[in-house]
């Protein structure tokens, strides 16, 4: 136990906040406004159907006295149709956001891990600690990091 001790009183260690990188780091934060940016005009497209449904809706409720049946039936249809189609596009974008979003972050978490082996090997750490419960303050070298990535462009 004594040589494990000492040992460990050697040993050098650092901490990163992989969320504060994921949040702060340059390329973090261009992937975010890329996928923002590509997926604009399908959140556009979306709310606009969203508010169709929401007329059609109302239009439906106060029930024009003048709509004869057969009309009221195909606003009906329309609104159902309409519905559906819009529940199946805005599933289809959840997917293909999050897969959008879990290519880029792995993407950036593949350069912040890079950058973090970089600093561990010339500073000399022996252990880096992604992640923790607690950690020192001491120890954090989550700013060293995002700086990193930042320069690396």
């Amino acid at each position: 136990m004594g040589a494990a001790q000492v040992a460990s009183a050697d040993a050098k260690i650092g901490f990163v906040n992989s969320e504060r990188v994921m949040r702060e780091a340059t390329p973090a934060v261009r992937a975010q406004q890329r996928i923002e940016k590509d997926f604009a005009k399908r959140d556009q497209d979306l709310q606009r159907m969203s508010k169709e449904l929401e007329a059609l809706q109302k239009d439906l409720e106060n029930g024009n006295p003048k709509l004869s049946e057969a009309d009221r039936r195909n606003k009906e249809r329309s609104f159902n149709d309409l519905g559906r189609e819009f529940e199946r596009k805005k599933r289809e974008f959840r997917e293909d956001l999050n897969q959008r979003r879990n290519e880029e972050l792995a993407s950036v978490l593949e350069k912040a891990n890079r950058a973090i082996k970089q600093i561990a090997e010339s500073e000399q750490y022996d252990v880096i600690i992604q992640d923790s419960v607690y950690a020192n303050p001491r120890i954090d070298i989550t700013d060293k990091v995002v700086k990193a990535l930042s320069d690396a462009k």
